[in-house]
């Protein structure tokens, strides 16, 4: 398993009871995660500064509920990239911190083919 260690403005700072607090940049947004299966006190101090908070509908979705200002969007970065973040209607932030080591390989992939400053967007929804 490759671990995505290298990011900057993106950490995971705690989680428990099906949620995971995580800090973007220079703000704390609380989102749910149905693989936090353990119940820990959430003792960070982050759990009581948050920004933002989705909470999951029984129906299905959910909604944002916002405690501090958040702009709609906001930057973040990675080594040489910049990436804007958004809270989305469905817990999403339009950004998946994890494939950073996918874009560290594919980096590396295209530089060892002599072509760099090009790359390949295989990303979508199906």
């Amino acid at each position: 398993m490759w671990i995505s260690d290298s990011w900057q403005d993106f950490a995971v700072l705690d989680c428990s009871r099906g949620e995971k607090l995580e800090r973007w940049g220079d703000y704390l947004l609380v989102r749910p995660d149905p693989q936090v299966i353990w119940d820990t006190p959430k003792t960070e101090r982050g759990w009581r500064k948050m920004n933002g908070h989705y909470h999951r509908s029984a129906k299905g979705g959910g909604e944002w509920e916002f405690f501090k200002r958040l702009p709609e969007k906001w930057s973040v970065d990675y080594k040489d990239l910049s990436f804007y973040v958004r809270p989305t209607g469905f817990k999403h932030t339009g950004l998946f911190p994890e494939q950073a080591v996918n874009w560290d390989w594919m980096s590396g992939v295209i530089k060892a083919a002599g072509r760099p400053g090009e790359g390949l967007n295989l990303f979508g929804y199906t």
